[in-house]
C-alpha cells in the first residue's frame, strides 16, 4: 500500500463504517467494496437513462 492519508469523518459514520466491516477486513479494503458498489450504481443508472432516452450509438466494424 502507498501513501496513507486521514480521512476525518463524524462519530455516527464511524459507527456505521464499523458495522459495515467484516471481521478481520481492513478500513481500506471496506471504502474500495463501497467505491465500487458506487460505481456499479452509476453505471446501471446510467444505462437505464441511455434506455430510457433511447440514445443508442452504432459500433462500427473493426
Amino acid at each position: 500500500m502507498g501513501l496513507n492519508k486521514r480521512v476525518p469523518v463524524s462519530q455516527e459514520r464511524w459507527k456505521e463504517l464499523s458495522n459495515l466491516k467484516e471481521p478481520g477486513q481492513t478500513y481500506d479494503e471496506l471504502l474500495k467494496e463501497l467505491v465500487e458498489m458506487k460505481k456499479k450504481k452509476k453505471l446501471f443508472k446510467d444505462i437505464e437513462e441511455i434506455k430510457k432516452n433511447q440514445e443508442y450509438h452504432e459500433l462500427e466494424e473493426v
